[in-house]
């Protein structure tokens, strides 16, 4: 067998990822700018530089691609969770993140798509049962971060506490997209002031 030959499906795969990203790009931007029903098919095709039909190939319509961003999202901010130490500075890394929503960094979550998100569930079971489920994945990450910071201070959470204290600090970061959303010019000092009143109540 040629030796070329055995990189084939692999390059194949890498070409196709490639096209699913750039769509899911162009997508993501669609939405963010126009909202979820505005934004077409076709105008996420030619946002992308791709014809209507070659996006077909990838997502079977507007919902399969939605799902895809979730799902995307979702191991980012589990790739996230993983990656904070026991005794990482929490705060700051909080305080960051309100910054890079507010720099428009497109490896975060925007926070104008997580609202959009969050609306659209409401009217929509398939996009609503995925939003839960990830959340309901995150919340479980949080939840094994959390006991092992307590266990590194030398306490202990049961199960229950952790995954209560996991839904607040949910409910404190989504709450601070939503500020973001109605106040774009929040500062880090008005972040790290709030943090420094919540925090310490929430991590053992």
């Amino acid at each position: 067998m040629n030796p070329s030959d055995s990189d084939k499906p692999v390059a194949v795969h890498d070409r196709a990822s490639a096209q699913r990203d750039r769509i899911l790009n162009a997508a993501r931007q669609c939405f963010i700018e126009h909202g979820f029903h505005a934004a077409s098919m076709a105008s996420i095709a030619d946002a992308a530089d791709i014809s209507a039909g070659l996006i077909y190939r990838y997502f079977d319509s507007k919902n399969a691609i939605i799902l895809a961003i979730i799902e995307r999202q979702l191991a980012e901010k589990r790739a996230d969770i993983a990656s904070l130490a026991p005794g990482i500075d929490f705060a700051e890394r909080i305080v960051e993140l309100v910054a890079r929503w507010r720099a428009g960094d497109a490896r975060a979550m925007n926070p104008a798509l997580f609202l959009e998100m969050s609306a659209l569930g409401t009217r929509d079971p398939q996009i609503g049962n995925a939003l839960l489920a990830a959340d309901r994945l995150t919340r479980g990450d949080f939840a094994r971060w959390l006991r092992q910071r307590a266990e590194r201070s030398g306490t202990t959470l049961s199960d229950s506490e952790a995954t209560v204290r996991a839904f607040t600090l949910q409910c404190l970061i989504e709450g601070l997209a939503l500020r973001a959303v109605r106040e774009p010019d929040i500062g880090d000092e008005q972040v790290a002031a709030a943090m420094a009143l919540a925090l310490p109540t929430l991590l053992p």
